[in-house]
């Protein structure tokens, strides 16, 4: 019978944790809660390990905080009683010295708000605002859940993205490092059987020829050329002027110009969507929600959303005189607008467009992987073909 080792909370706050014996984990967290303990992580003892000096505090431990919080909230424990069971169960040193810092600030007086705002590089504005407005409500357990669901959408989508990207990115390298080899290795074998024959070898093969032979002679110094061109671009891309230039360009490529935006456009929609959802002022979340937006192009043309509305405009005109959103998004807000369901309708929105990001990254890569194969062996052929023609002109000479 499965093990499934889990981590609860008794109704005194007390942690208790253990193995158990169960057909499924369903039925293994039914056991738990007939036994009065409040649940808080159960996984299959074949896929799991945990490390007290385990990873520094990062987006993944946020999302993990948020939904053990939300769960023990719920399960009426206070704030206080339940930040000491995360630091008792906490996964990492860091995880745990995060925790102990915002338990000390809470029990000093401040508001669990203004604790995690102590954090700016753990979390951010729509974080912080999210928590306040629940404390407002005094539904903070309800606002955690909704926050840990929205944090885990933006997972799932970036893990889509980046799991998608692996091979295309292996691919190139691959690629990049075979031309390398036959440049640097196989090319510099036929420099002896071509030496006498100066300008009678064909252009082609001289080429090939010369970039071997440059490939061989000063491949350090070409190396640290091509990782200093690397560095420089990196730092210029940091640049205001770098980054508007790049994020214009991305906007204006064929295809994946299309993904782009509408993986800007979800992260707004779902940011100002669960924003307002929770109680926070339209204009507040309209300036916290442009400030997500990591495309300054895009970013630019949110930034006339909040003045329009401060002057008393609608959010949809406000877009549709940018000029920069599809149709769709304005018809939505409209609608949303016109039935006082806006926060709803970003949400929806953003789920419609986080299946169109899914959809087109497949479709660009569906592309893109023929074209590097095709251009690996364009060059590969290129090569081979040089080296052939030379050797033919070899056999001509000969005869």
């Amino acid at each position: 019978m499965p093990e499934f080792s889990y981590k609860a909370a008794k109704r005194d706050g007390a942690l208790t944790e253990g193995v158990l014996d169960a057909p499924s984990e369903a039925i293994a967290s039914s056991r738990l809660r007939s036994q009065g303990l409040v649940v808080i992580t159960l996984n299959s003892t074949v896929a799991t390990a945990s490390s007290r000096g385990g990873p520094a505090f990062g987006k993944n431990q946020v999302l993990s905080f948020t939904t053990e919080l939300a769960v023990l909230l719920r399960a009426g424990l206070p704030i206080d009683r339940a930040m000491k069971v995360l630091i008792d169960m906490a996964p990492s040193a860091a995880a745990g010295q995060v925790y102990q810092d915002i338990l000390t600030m809470v029990k000093g007086g401040k508001g669990f708000s203004t604790a995690l705002a102590q954090k700016p590089e753990l979390f951010d504005e729509f974080y912080v605002s999210m928590i306040r407005s629940g404390e407002a409500s005094g539904n903070l357990a309800a606002i955690l859940a909704r926050l840990a669901g929205q944090l885990e959408d933006a997972k799932q989508v970036r893990s889509s993205v980046v799991s998608a990207l692996i091979y295309p990115a292996i691919l190139a390298v691959v690629s990049l490092i075979s031309v390398l080899v036959m440049l640097g290795f196989v090319v510099p074998q036929f420099e002896m059987l071509f030496a006498d024959m100066g300008e009678a070898l064909p252009l082609v093969t001289e080429l090939v020829i010369a970039g071997g032979e440059a490939i061989k002679s000063n491949g350090i110094y070409l190396a640290v050329l091509a990782g200093l061109a690397v560095y420089g671009v990196k730092r210029w891309l940091k640049t205001p002027k770098g980054k508007a230039v790049l994020d214009d360009r991305l906007l204006k490529l064929p295809v994946f110009g299309k993904v782009v935006y509408k993986y800007e456009v979800a992260r707004f929609s779902r940011t100002l969507g669960t924003l307002l959802e929770s109680g926070v002022s339209v204009l507040h979340a309209i300036k916290i929600a442009t400030e997500t937006v990591s495309n300054d192009v895009i970013r630019g043309s949110l930034d006339t959303l909040a003045p329009a509305v401060k002057g008393g405009g609608r959010v949809s005109q406000a877009l549709a005189d940018s000029g920069d959103f599809s149709p769709m998004m304005i018809q939505m807000v409209r609608v949303g607008e016109e039935s006082g369901q806006l926060g709803d309708m970003l949400l929806e929105l953003a789920r419609v467009y986080d299946d169109e990001v899914s959809a087109g990254v497949k479709r660009s890569l569906t592309l893109l992987e023929p074209i590097l194969i095709l251009g690996m062996g364009g060059m590969i052929g290129f090569i081979i073909v040089a080296i052939l023609m030379g050797i033919l002109s070899v056999n001509d000479l000969a005869m």
